[in-house]
């Protein structure tokens, strides 16, 4: 019940009882769906319940005059038909199988039955029709029931005990990232919160802390294992007889660990997946934390070793003196460059399978929300051309009816959405279609109707770059008398020209420079020779060469 075609369904039919949502269960499928309008409008007194025939009252009672489900074309065939219970069920299954030469058959045996119940001949085959129309792809109740129950179910647990039911299914999915992804996207849309991974509280399987948080387990992390992640929390709770408590660094983490069980392999994994973040706090930047934390694994485990051969030979060769207690004292962490906020995000991606602590798309959301208003998750079907960003997701190329097209999703941390475009619209820009590749496209959305959402038709592909030209007014760069090197910085990322039906033509920003004194403000533009190719590494160059580093890129 919880795809969108379904809480679309569910929000018409606005269910009272279990059999409704048996029946809705059962007719959400190609054919009786048809029925779903008429079943929501009887319910609901907008339409009359009308029945075949007066002894099908019973019958069709439960779902408003409406043939549902196998059961009921078997009841009917025995009310109405004098069909034995073992005689309705060959009439459903010869039903099923569409044979005209069994139906002949069983069409005269139901009008003679029929028939001694006083019923004429044309209302027998106007209900026989009825019955073989359902027959062939009616759903078997019990299935229907046995479902629709633990739906029933499992949806009151969701809300009355949100993070307990987050937290079981995301620990029994633990090794399937992509059902991971999905519980975690639904999980914040019930405001519940998940602690990051910690070497210092987590376990294994994921925990609800509070009604609406959950401890992120270690388990899912990749390339750990239950043997690792229990050896961790043995070392932390005492309970390998070494004493425990918190770790509190990575050296002493190092230390203290089982070494047979918990390899470089696993430890690198849990740093890119923030699980050391709390055991190094005074680093203001977590992304030089984790960089440092990385470069210093290869040390930690040999300082663990030495320390550990110290101890051995302390009994041996400890005479008072303090050299081998100098030993003892953790060496600091490898200096390191920084993460990028997208190297720290692809690292988790490696870890966990997907982004936890934030989204690829957040280090460039302001600027592209200025020209792309609106979010994934704000789109509507307009039928009108729609400007659209996000990260792409899942790219393949498949064969369709009309040739070959990529399809991927596009996903902007607000939602994603499905998106589809034509290989030989591409063109050039089909290598832009790469994961976890920032893209911003132009089409058209549409109902979906396998997954009752939309799917977009992309007609134009683009990267950043290019988007800024496309939609950037100007470059505004501030000189205030300080005047940057313009002829270098123009030479080097020049506007491009482009072939188009309309013939070649020039793709660039225009580049503004802005004077300021006390009384008056002035601004250059560089003109059409002056244009540049806004990449990122350009507008990095001309940021450094602007006064106070204000060179923005200016949109409409």
């Amino acid at each position: 019940f919880e795809s969108r075609g379904m809480q679309g369904m569910l929000r018409e039919a606005r269910p009272t009882r279990i059999e409704d949502l048996i029946a809705l269960n059962a007719m959400f499928r190609p054919g009786p769906m048809e029925n779903i309008p008429s079943f929501c409008a009887r319910k609901h007194g907008r339409e009359d319940i009308e029945y075949p025939h007066p002894l099908l009252a019973k019958v069709l009672a439960e779902t408003y005059g409406i043939f549902v489900y196998q059961e009921q074309v078997m009841q009917a065939a025995q009310v109405m038909g004098g069909y034995s219970l073992g005689g309705a069920d060959l009439l459903r299954r010869a039903m099923g199988k569409k044979k005209p030469e069994e139906m002949a058959k069983e069409r005269v045996k139901f009008r003679d039955g029929a028939m001694a119940k006083g019923i004429d001949e044309k209302k027998a085959d106007e209900v026989f029709d009825l019955m073989e129309k359902f027959a062939g792809y009616g759903f078997n109740k019990s299935h229907a029931a046995a479902y629709s129950l633990l739906a029933y179910h499992t949806a009151w647990i969701k809300v009355h005990c949100t993070a307990e039911f987050y937290a079981a299914n995301m620990t029994i999915e633990g090794d399937n990232t992509d059902k991971l992804k999905v519980l975690i996207a639904d999980a914040r849309l019930f405001n519940v919160r998940f602690e990051p991974p910690d070497v210092n509280r987590g376990v294994y399987r994921f925990e609800p802390i509070s009604d609406q948080v959950v401890r992120y387990g270690l388990g899912a992390v990749k390339g750990t294992g239950q043997g690792a992640i229990d050896a961790i929390v043995a070392a932390r709770e005492g309970t390998d007889g070494q004493g425990g408590g918190p770790f509190r660094s990575l050296f002493d983490f190092c230390a203290r660990i089982d070494k047979g069980k918990v390899n470089k392999r696993v430890v690198e994994a849990l740093i890119k997946a923030g699980a050391f973040d709390a055991l190094h706090p005074g680093r203001a930047e977590p992304d030089l934390a984790r960089a440092e934390l990385l470069a210093s694994v290869g040390l930690a485990f040999d300082w663990a070793e030495t320390q550990a051969a110290n101890a051995a030979q302390s009994g041996l060769f400890d005479f008072g003196d303090d050299a081998h207690g100098s030993s003892s004292q953790e060496p600091a962490l490898v200096a390191a460059e920084p993460w990028s906020i997208r190297e720290r995000l692809q690292h988790e991606k490696v870890a966990i399978g997907f982004y936890l602590s934030g989204h690829l798309f957040d280090a460039c959301a302001d600027e592209v929300r200025r020209f792309c208003k609106r979010s994934i998750a704000e789109l509507v079907d307009s039928r009108e051309v729609q400007a659209v960003a996000g990260i792409v997701t899942d790219p393949r190329l498949v064969n369709g009816r009309s040739g070959r097209v990529f399809i991927f999703r596009l996903d902007d941390g607000s939602e994603s959405i499905e998106a589809v475009v034509n290989e030989d619209a591409l063109g050039e820009q089909r290598d832009l279609l790469k994961e976890d590749e920032l893209v911003v496209v132009q089409g058209k959305l549409q109902p979906d109707r396998f997954s009752g959402g939309l799917r977009l038709n992309v007609q134009q592909v683009w990267d950043l770059a290019t988007a800024r030209a496309r939609f950037g007014r100007c470059l505004l760069v501030n000189v205030n008398g300080s005047l940057p090197p313009v002829a270098d910085l123009v030479k080097q990322w020049p506007a491009r020209r482009v072939d188009t039906d309309q013939g070649a033509v020039t793709q660039g920003l225009a580049v503004r420079l802005r004077l300021q004194r006390t009384r008056v403000t002035a601004d250059i533009d560089l003109g059409d020779e002056g244009r540049i190719w806004p990449s990122d590494e350009a507008l990095a160059r001309w940021r450094a060469a602007a006064v106070g580093g204000q060179a923005t890129v200016m949109y409409e």
